[in-house]
């Protein structure tokens, strides 16, 4: 596989790390952003002030607001917020027309309504193009940074998932390849819905006994919900499904376990996205899973506690009661 640019579609956090990585080697990378100003910041700071302060942006990566400047990319990579995907990538469709482009999803989550994975999103909009799928435990300052990290790259074309391995991996970005693209982004969507609860957990103070009983109840709910919805069980217990529940579960710079956290510590969920400059993706995967849920008929209790608090309005400590007063059964 030749991939002479890359283009990168979303320049939050996430995708301003990849940039930074990807252009280690000198290799040219295009990196979109909507918001024309910022871009233009960035342009002339060569930093991502907003989501990745003090990190530098090499030269050899181009910031544009132009979905137009895609055109003759070889590779497209995907890092827009979940709720955007479907529009964006439409938009990026009318500007560039056809493509002979792999298309690389780096985004986590269950479209609203639909229940569709991201690759299910593109592959509406690009019927033709090949699709992979890219997730992992990875904290995006932490990869800007190079800490060492392993992810996994899914793509029902395993001559294509080797050839991105050996183009994207570094040193310190191990890459492992697999041809389940359903479970690596259902692992790496639905741990988000739990990482909120653990942060309702210790937002309430209920302490480590508690944690690590959710944390593990999460972790079968996510394999049974996984399992209806086409994943493969033993999948939810790599990379993409334990390794990213630990982490977001257990990490302060998780989005998803602040916003849990401050949650139980009695803050109003409108208060907390207000003040929130990224996207924390456990919000809208929370609908997408309980629609899933009650459409497969999959018991899902935890999910369904944290769609109460989030969409229902109620309060974090009665859906811990909730949880508690369920009947005794076998593990």
């Amino acid at each position: 596989m030749n991939i002479e640019k890359t283009a990168i579609v979303g320049a939050g956090g996430w995708g301003t790390a990849l940039a930074c990585l990807w252009a280690d080697d000198g290799r040219q990378v295009f990196l979109w952003g909507h918001d024309a100003n910022r871009i233009a910041r960035m342009r002339k700071t060569r930093e991502n002030s907003d989501y990745l302060p003090t990190i530098q942006i090499p030269r050899s990566v181009y910031l544009s607001s132009e979905l137009a400047d895609c055109a003759g990319a070889d590779l497209i990579v995907f890092v827009t917020p979940s709720t955007a995907l479907r529009e964006i990538a439409t938009r990026l469709r009318k500007a560039i027309g056809d493509t002979h482009a792999v298309l690389l999803s780096c985004t986590k989550g269950v479209e609203h309504r639909t229940g569709m994975r991201m690759s299910e999103i593109l592959r509406e909009v690009f019927p033709g193009n090949t699709i992979a799928v890219l997730s992992g435990p990875n904290l995006a300052a932490e990869v800007a940074k190079r800490f060492p990290t392993a992810t996994v790259i899914g793509c029902d074309d395993g001559d294509c998932a080797a050839s991105l391995q050996c183009l994207l991996g570094r040193r310190r970005f191990r890459i492992y390849t697999s041809q389940d693209i359903v479970s690596i982004e259902l692992g790496g969507a639905l741990k988000n819905v739990f990482a909120i609860a653990a942060g309702v957990s210790d937002g309430l103070g209920l302490g480590d006994n508690s944690k690590a009983a959710l944390v593990t109840r999460s972790l079968a709910e996510l394999v049974r919900l996984g399992q209806a919805m086409g994943g493969n069980a033993n999948a939810f217990y790599g990379l993409s499904g334990v390794g990213d529940l630990i982490l977001t579960c257990y990490s302060e710079r998780s989005r998803n376990y602040t916003v849990g956290t401050r949650l139980g510590r009695g803050e109003a969920l409108a208060e907390i996205t207000a003040s929130m400059k990224t996207v924390a993706e456990g919000i809208p995967t929370t609908r997408g899973a309980w629609e899933c849920a009650r459409r497969l008929n999959i018991a899902t209790p935890i999910i369904d506690q944290v769609y109460a608090v989030l969409y229902e309005q109620q309060k974090a400590t009665v859906a811990l009661e909730e949880l508690l007063k369920r009947e005794p059964k076998p593990e």
